[in-house]
């Protein structure tokens, strides 16, 4: 049976780990606002959540070390005086935070030294805004600081606009307006562009410092949230969104050319909740997080193509995620990214994406250059005109415990992975794959003539004739006849096809001029094989109907395990069916709820704003 051919990848086998309770972040009051944004951010220090608090909007920091079940009463970052919707840290500062509101403001904290959720006060000391950034007339629902240059962040509200902000000189320089509420946006890697998705369904590429947009284009039908990130360096855009039937869909949009996305639409499947993307520079990878599911699947990019790599699946649902950034991950444990997700909105639990291989030295195959600390414009200059990517750091540098060593732009890791792909003892043996087939005409001896072929047929006719006594020739003349059949397994099927390969292509002429065609290559190599004095020298007792017996006995027994593993994967769905069945009864209460609020407002123009922000919660409640 000829070989399924498996595209080759360094990420093909990455599996996601989720950590323990005990290892995750519990006694959490996540916020339950319906504004769509993922809730929580992260960086190789911190992790921030949108608390759900009293008095005002507020929300938490939380070291990354100190793991486990946080105190009753934690120091939280207050001055909202609404519900805090988003937070982003800065790239080039782990202290740096900025937060977006329901009051229509937008701040910028900064974590004190030493920060930590557990002191000897009766009271824990809340935490007060380093800068208010005024501007916007309604709610602020996003904010995402320029990848490329310091100090430069985006807000997008509710007024249909964004705003770019100089955070060191505390105003904003630049607006793009919009025709209705910006769902979301994401930078280029140089800063110098920004997608936007927005409940109009329309997909816009902006020149930021032209306020004005390059393209703008249809983007997916539905009338759910649409979301966009920018494919890191590449001159691509991700972006996830719904059909006119509600199906969730993935496209690929060329940043230059408007029109339709790379090869249509992709629809990946019928669940409701919105599809969160995130991008990974270092693995080249895609990784899709549904809202409201347990589910993280990721593709590799590869040919203006997304190829599906696997799925890590949760039975808990998730409302909110973050990744972390890559100079944060564990490298001794080969681990490539590192996410938090929510949980029942009381509990944060990281998740490990590995890559599983045996090694005791740096992965430079897996760990390419990543972005550091050191932006590559500052706010004056980049408001300025100037465009530059940030310098990167050389991963092996942070592996041996050094500091983040620099590398110049045009940097490749080295290429030496051969150790790493083949765990073998010696080195020696991986350019030796052109040798193999040499062994195995020395041992076939010289190809059989035609009289040899005929005796060799003559003998095996003769051993089926005779049951009841077969000699030692009749034996080693059909020795390898029914190998195919005498097979422990369907693994070990495929070694037997795999070594007996190359000598199948030595051997095809002598097996024509036999009298009696045979379907299968298998079938044609064992007769001229018979004739050698290789196989006569050392015979081999020929399989009986027992040995038949057993090889199928052992491939019922294959059947079985295959047929039970999957009785326990459809008892699995079973049960989460069941799950989200209780939840849907619970989201569909909400709704009515939501109905009964909406039909209650009068038609007074007071009431407008309210009607439209209830008719926000029910979409989001409905998805």
């Amino acid at each position: 049976m000829a070989g399924r051919f498996v595209r080759a990848s360094k990420y093909r086998h990455v599996f996601g780990q989720g950590a323990k309770k005990e290892q995750s972040y519990d006694n959490l009051r996540i916020s339950k606002n319906a504004w769509d944004t993922n809730l929580i951010k992260a960086n190789p220090e911190y992790l921030s959540v949108n608390w759900e608090a009293s008095g005002g909007g507020a929300f938490a920091v939380i070291p990354l070390n100190e793991k486990g079940r946080v105190p009753e009463q934690i120091p939280l970052f207050r001055g909202h005086t609404a519900a805090v919707l988003d937070t982003d840290w800065s790239p080039f500062n782990d202290s740096l935070i900025s937060s977006a509101s329901d009051d229509g403001k937008v701040f910028i904290w900064k974590v004190p030294e030493g920060f930590s959720l557990y002191s000897d006060a009766e009271e824990p000391n809340d935490v007060t805004p380093v800068a208010k950034l005024s501007g916007h007339l309604r709610k602020v629902g996003h904010v995402l600081f320029n990848p490329a240059a310091e100090n430069v962040l985006a807000s997008s509200s509710g007024d249909y606009t964004v705003k770019l902000w100089d955070v060191e000189a505390g105003a904003a320089k630049l607006t793009l307006k919009h025709k209705d509420i910006v769902q979301s946006l994401s930078w280029s890697a140089d800063g110098s562009q920004l997608v936007t998705t927005s409940r109009d369904k329309k997909l816009r590429v902006w020149d930021v410092r032209q306020e004005a947009p390059a393209i703008e284009v249809q983007g997916h039908p539905g009338a759910k949230s649409s979301r966009a990130v920018w494919l890191g360096e590449h001159d691509r855009i991700a972006t996830t969104g719904f059909s006119r039937m509600s199906d969730r869909q993935l496209a690929l949009w060329d940043a230059r050319k408007p029109g339709e996305p790379i090869g249509g639409f992709t629809i990946l499947d019928s669940i409701s909740g919105v599809c969160m993307p995130f991008w990974d520079e270092g693995t080249q990878c895609l990784y899709l997080a549904g809202k409201g599911d347990g589910n993280i699947r990721y593709y590799e990019y590869e040919n203006d193509k997304f190829e599906y790599l696997s799925e890590y699946k949760s039975g808990e649902p998730q409302r909110g995620i973050a990744f972390m950034p890559k100079r944060g991950i564990n490298l001794h444990e080969n681990e490539v990214l590192r996410g938090f997700k929510t949980v029942n909105d009381s509990y944060i639990q990281p998740i490990s994406f590995i890559v599983p291989r045996r090694a005791e030295m740096f992965q430079s195959d897996i760990y390419p250059p990543t972005t550091g600390l050191n932006a590559g414009a500052t706010a004056q200059e980049w408001f300025g005109g100037k465009t530059a990517l940030p310098p990167k750091i050389s991963l092996e540098s942070v592996y041996e415990g050094d500091g983040p060593k620099e590398v110049p732009a045009e940097y490749k890791p080295p290429q030496a992975a051969e150790p790493i792909r083949s765990p073998s003892p010696t080195k020696t043996e991986a350019p030796k794959p052109v040798e193999a087939p040499v062994p195995s005409p020395v041992t076939r001896g010289p190809p059989p003539s035609m009289s040899d072929n005929k005796a060799s047929l003559a003998a095996g006719a003769s051993k089926f004739a005779d049951k009841d006594e077969e000699s030692e020739d009749e034996t080693s003349s059909f020795e390898e006849v029914p190998k195919p059949v005498e097979r422990p397994s369907a693994m070990a099927a495929r070694q037997e096809e795999t070594t007996r390969g190359p000598t199948l292509k030595q051997e095809p002429e002598p097996s024509k001029p036999t009298p009696a065609p045979t379907p299968a290559p298998a079938a044609s190599a064992p007769a001229p094989a018979a004739s050698t004095p290789t196989s006569s020298s050392t015979p081999t007792p020929a399989p009986t109907a027992s040995g038949a017996a057993a090889g199928l006995k052992d491939f019922l027994a294959d059947i079985k395990n295959t047929v039970q593993q999957q009785s326990e994967t459809l008892q699995r769905q079973n049960q989460i069916m069941s799950d989200q069945s209780d939840q849907i009864a619970l989201l569909l209460k909400k709704v009515g709820t939501l109905e009964t609020k909406i039909s209650s407002q009068g038609g007074d123009r007071e009431k407008d704003e309210r009607i439209r922000e209830l008719e926000l919660e029910l979409e989001e409640a409905r998805s």
